[in-house]
């Protein structure tokens, strides 16, 4: 009944997560092309109110003018939106899914005995300080080298992406491939929602305080905030290709996982500067972003190419043809502890003929093909016995 609740709890958070994460990356990804399709307004009665761009655009059957002031409009409208929720919601829908999907179970998830043999409290306590960690060099790096009127941004840029290699390295040599490609991003999505929870919002607001009061703007808030919103910019495909990854157990399965995740991670964020380019270039600002996209996609076809599984040469003893006896032996041993009569995990019961027979094409599925059965390999089977279960399945999953 428990793990029935969990599911329950699973789905709902990570319904709630998509939806906030749609909606966050949704407004950033268009106040991205905003900012970068913005042309000098015409009306000269726009220049005098301080406009300095504006964007004519159709959609849904209405036009919209959106401009956007230099510093601010010559009143304060009594009322404005602040986009922040999105990204609060994310975090915390984000944070709960991970609690309940893998710091709940931790000694399921997050050990890896081959790894690290540790108990279950120590692999969470590293994995949530990951995130803390994480937060506190990449923010430390931005205000040494970003906060100054002469600071170029690419340092930062280089030190952010050291950091990222660094943290991916770490991950998958402490966690399983799936947890380490999850935590990965969970960290860098962390720091997305601090920018904007300690430096973004804030920033405004002291902004928007001094306007009001008539009193001189202090530039650092706006150039702060203009960094590391360019930041979660770049963050965005990485974060999502992280959180994707652990359906696809070919990506954090292979001994160099966290190279494939790095190079991966890298592809997004190429790719992501096409997109933010690509507009300004329409409007002659910027050469013909087209090489990061071609750069991105040549980086994922070189990874799929070589990831592409060795062919497995032929066992001039493998047996011909599997009885339900032989599977059924592999199952008690490597499969019951989780799918047994005192455990159903998933409600999977696989120590019955009957209810391995229903379950075989999944049986089959997550121990032959994708190989994440059993988790993190737990219970010790072997390449033969997955090679069993594999003829077993293909020659009709009998068990007569």
């Amino acid at each position: 009944m428990d793990a029935y609740f969990l599911d329950w709890a699973n789905l709902l958070l990570r319904w709630l997560h998509v939806i906030t994460a749609i909606a966050w990356v949704g407004s950033s990804f268009y106040f991205v092309f905003l900012d970068s399709s913005l042309t000098p307004p015409k009306d000269e009665a726009l220049k005098q109110q301080g406009v300095s761009g504006e964007l004519w655009a159709v959609h849904g059957g209405g036009f919209y003018h959106p401009v956007k002031f230099a510093l601010a409009p010559p009143k304060l409208p009594e009322h404005l939106h602040w986009f922040y929720w999105e990204s609060y919601w994310t975090w915390m829908s984000g944070f709960g899914l991970l609690t309940v999907s893998y710091l709940w179970n931790a000694g399921t998830y997050l050990v890896d005995k081959s790894l690290v043999d540790w108990p279950p409290a120590a692999a969470v306590g590293t994995a949530i300080g990951m995130l803390v960690v994480f937060w506190l060099l990449y923010d430390g790096a931005c205000r040494l080298f970003g906060d100054r009127e002469d600071s170029d941004d690419r340092i930062v840029g280089v030190l952010v992406a050291l950091l990222v290699v660094a943290t991916a390295y770490v991950a998958c040599r402490l966690f399983p491939g799936r947890a380490a490609f999850l935590l990965v991003g969970a960290t860098i999505a962390t720091s997305m929602t601090a920018n904007v929870g300690m430096w973004i919002i804030p920033g405004q607001r002291k902004m928007v305080a001094a306007l009001r009061e008539g009193q001189p703007v202090d530039p650092i808030h706006g150039r702060r905030g203009k960094q590391r919103s360019v930041h979660n910019t770049y963050f965005t495909l990485p974060v999502l290709l992280a959180m994707l990854s652990n359906h696809y157990s070919f990506l954090w399965s292979h001994p160099r996982n966290w190279i494939v995740l790095v190079l991966l991670m890298a592809a997004g964020a190429a790719i992501r500067q096409f997109f933010v380019l690509r507009h300004g270039w329409k409007l002659g600002r910027n050469p013909n972003p087209v090489p990061y996209a071609i750069g991105g996609a040549v980086v994922i076809a070189a990874v799929a190419a070589w990831l592409v599984p060795a062919p497995q040469p032929a066992q001039a003893d493998a047996p011909k043809q599997v009885g339900y006896a032989q599977v059924r032996t592999i199952v008690e041993q490597r499969c019951a502890l989780c799918h047994g009569a005192q455990v159903q995990m998933k409600n999977v019961r696989l120590d019955t003929p009957e209810g391995l027979k229903q379950h075989a094409p999944a049986v089959y599925q997550q121990a032959v093909i994708a190989r994440l059965m059993p988790l993190n390999n737990a219970t010790g089977i072997t390449e033969a016995e997955r090679a069993t279960i594999g003829q077993w399945f293909r020659d009709g999953a009998k068990v007569e």
